[in-house]
């Protein structure tokens, strides 16, 4: 830890070294999102509406351990830059504590509020039962991603990003081999339909904990925590949590958005529902990519502002900026040009068609700007300036895109729906721009 690499390694080799693992294991994961969905639609157009509905739940638990392994991937590296290594132990320590809360708070919300919760969007008994048994199944047994995300963030903030790509390929690896044997029945098993495709979520995510579990514990110690002889200091938690729940908020308030999107559409047709949903699979293959980099540039981000280095923090900056805006410009393009292709994976019927192709034309057109908006949020979090990130989230998705599509749906059409998304990112990269002027002038330049 005398000469971590973050410090003193050219800035472009260390941001591919940092990032591709994890943008490869991102990958991996929307892979994985596609061939899950794919799977389900076989079953028919009332499953993967009622995946669509489970979505937004979803993403409370990706806000849960996102927002937590933030928290610790930022606290971890800015103390390591600065040469505190008992404060960067300490960070790990807490970081498994928060996620033991966080779990019991996601299986409580299994078991008592998502049956209520589906009936808000459709009377239809197949949907409900569908959404019913895959939500109660993936959060009662979400320990399993929760503590794996623990683990990954300890080894991330310290600048270690081989093995969370191998956990996430053990997880995205697993999930699409055990889909097609629980959800069809394959090798004696029986056939458990959208059922079995929870279960086969959830087991693979035990697996990817165990493997996480065992590199932090045994065979890759990149700290010197005991979390045995843990002791709650009320310090460490707060600077964990000024960063995570800012970014766990950020996250949940997609949740807020689509459940909002998602009532919306289902005044229309509950296809356009089902479109959505399949959109939000697709697009997991470009943004999710993204956040890969994001995983790699923040600890740099945050080694570099903790060591007092604007050069390097710039560098990076920069590099991940122009990468970005690259790939979602590639991602526009094949969402302009193949959108029928990209439906048919889902048996898409002739309204799906419809109403699905000219929903991605149109959402597609805000990418490149939401990359501007991700990279500086990304920076945001490493210098722990998270709020400032969960600001423009809450803009971008609560003030700008959901009173937007309301009124555009309310005084047009369904097809007008689609431009809130161009709407909110066009105001998102204004805000995101002006917070991060104001940042450079106060705490980048004087360093």
């Amino acid at each position: 830890m005398e000469k971590n690499k973050m410090g003193y390694m050219p800035i472009p080799k260390l941001i591919l070294t940092m990032s591709l693992p994890a943008i490869f294991s991102m990958m991996t994961q929307a892979l994985y999102n596609i061939v899950d969905s794919i799977f389900v639609a076989q079953i028919g157009e009332a499953a993967i509406t009622a995946l669509s509905l489970a979505f937004p739940v979803q993403l409370v638990i990706v806000a849960c351990f996102v927002g937590m392994g933030v928290g610790i991937n930022s606290l971890i590296s800015r103390s390591l830059g600065s040469k505190n290594y008992e404060q960067a132990a300490l960070a790990a320590e807490h970081g498994f504590f928060i996620a033991s809360i966080l779990y019991g708070f996601v299986a409580l919300m299994g078991v008592l509020v998502m049956p209520s919760f589906v009936r808000m969007f459709t009377d239809d008994p197949i949907i409900i039962e569908y959404t019913i048994q895959y939500l109660e199944i993936i959060m009662v047994f979400a320990f399993g991603r929760i503590f794996a995300q623990a683990g990954v963030s300890i080894l991330q903030g310290s600048g270690e990003m081989v093995i969370p790509m191998f956990s996430q390929l053990i997880g995205a690896i697993g999930n699409i081999i055990l889909d097609p044997i629980m959800i069809f029945g394959l090798f004696g098993f029986p056939a458990l339909g959208v059922k079995g495709a929870a279960i086969a979520t959830i087991t693979a995510q035990i697996i990817s904990m165990i493997f996480v579990l065992l590199m932090v514990f045994k065979f890759k110690r990149v700290l010197a925590f005991k979390p045995l002889s843990f002791r709650i200091n009320h310090n460490i938690l707060k600077k964990i949590l000024v960063v995570g729940l800012p970014a766990a908020i950020m996250q949940a308030v997609g949740s807020v958005m689509l459940t909002g999107l998602n009532l919306i559409l289902a005044s229309f047709t509950t296809t356009a529902v089902a479109v959505l949903g399949i959109y939000y699979r697709l697009q997991s293959f470009i943004f999710l990519p993204i956040f890969g980099l994001s995983q790699g540039m923040m600890p740099i981000i945050g080694f570099n502002y903790g060591a007092k280095s604007r050069d390097r923090l710039l560098k990076a900056l920069k590099m991940g900026m122009v990468m970005a805006i690259i790939y979602m410009t590639l991602g526009f393009i094949v969402f302009q040009i193949f959108p029928r292709q990209l439906i048919l994976w889902f048996k898409g019927t002739d309204e799906l068609l419809q109403i699905g192709i000219r929903a991605f034309r149109i959402i597609s057109l805000g990418y490149p700007l939401a990359a501007v908006s991700i990279v500086l949020s990304t920076a945001f979090q490493g210098m722990g300036q998270a709020h400032l990130s969960m600001m423009v989230s809450i803009f971008r998705q609560i003030v700008l895109l959901l009173p937007s599509a309301w009124l555009l749906g309310h005084f047009g059409s369904l097809e007008m729906v689609w431009f809130a998304f161009i709407i909110s990112e066009i105001g998102g990269v204004i805000m995101v721009v002006s917070f991060f002027y104001k940042l450079y002038r106060s705490k980048i330049e004087p360093l």
